[in-house]
């Protein structure tokens, strides 16, 4: 973790990473919503069964990335409209992570998101963790500014660096699906997996592409500060 120490920008993703098991709130409690929402949209769109919606939902996210990605492609599907109803969910249950906001407020770096849902989702996730105050709409990346062109495309990741004005090799970049690391560390970053056991996010994370793996998103933050302090 030495080199860790003259970073200067943070940037995470959202889903899985600003919140999951290390905060107490698994992928599936958010996702899950998320996920069976966009089996009712490909259901009532296409006008198919929610099993086979569900199956081309799954086939298109491993196929393009996004599911949204496959539908736009082979279906047309507006983008924004498909967003706002996936991203139509009850987070009633999350509430502020205290020690997530400590840790990134005295953590001597520039930080950013970069995901590929919504910026609406973003505002909506970081606020009900306590902490979309400390990043905002500029320090958002979504998918919308990727011109719905998922991650891990090198293009994507590009557009995002410009955006930030950020520089890859001053760069920490975490991440729950380890193949979405893979253009980071082509571009410098220091790419970091947080260990799941999803299929898709632990998917190619014995990569030589990542360069560390964590357990626990704040602990890792901690450990940075400190370092950087010394």
């Amino acid at each position: 973790m030495k080199n860790f120490k003259e970073m200067k920008y943070l940037l995470l993703d959202l889903d899985g990473v600003c919140y999951g098991k290390h905060n107490n709130y698994s992928l599936e409690k958010v996702f899950g919503q998320v996920s069976q929402r966009m089996t009712m949209f490909i259901s009532e769109r296409l006008k198919i069964d929610m099993e086979e919606a569900k199956k081309l939902q799954t086939d298109y996210f491993y196929k393009y990335n996004t599911s949204l990605n496959g539908l736009m492609i082979h279906h047309d599907i507006p983008p924004e409209e498909f967003l706002k109803y996936v991203h139509t969910i009850d987070l009633s249950f999350m509430k502020e992570d205290k020690i997530m906001r400590n840790e990134l407020e005295k953590l001597d770096m520039e930080k950013f998101i970069f995901t590929n849902g919504s910026a609406e989702h973003a505002k909506n996730i970081l606020t009900h963790l306590g902490v979309y105050d400390l990043f905002g709409r500029d320090k958002v990346f979504d998918i919308k500014d990727a011109g719905y062109v998922p991650k891990p495309e090198a293009k994507t990741f590009d557009l995002m660096v410009k955006k930030f004005g950020l520089n890859p090799k001053e760069t920490i970049y975490i991440e729950d699906i380890a193949k979405n690391l893979s253009i980071g560390y082509e571009r410098g970053c220091a790419t970091v997996w947080l260990i799941n056991d999803e299929h898709f996010g632990k998917m190619d994370s014995d990569k030589d592409y990542i360069s560390h793996k964590i357990e626990n998103l704040s602990l890792f933050l901690k450990e940075i500060r400190l370092l950087k302090s010394q």
